[in-house]
């Protein structure tokens, strides 16, 4: 079983409440994510769990925004 760990995304093309609820809301839906924690002024999430980094920006890309770290 996977450890649980937290994963910081540098997320770029959020620039409001909808979008940050977006970007929560697509997070939460992954397989073994226990928290997700999303800053529009530093533009990142961070999320808690067991999912994999790839699966996480995977997710956020598809829907419309920039990994860029």
């Amino acid at each position: 079983m996977s450890k649980v760990a937290e994963t910081t995304l540098k997320i770029e093309g959020m620039s409001c409440g909808h979008c940050k609820m977006s970007v929560e809301k697509a997070l939460q839906a992954i397989a073994g994510v226990v928290s997700v924690s999303v800053d529009l002024e530093k533009k990142e999430a961070i999320v808690t769990g067991t999912a994999e980094r790839e699966e996480l920006v995977k997710v956020v890309e598809n829907i419309g925004f920039n990994v860029v770290s």
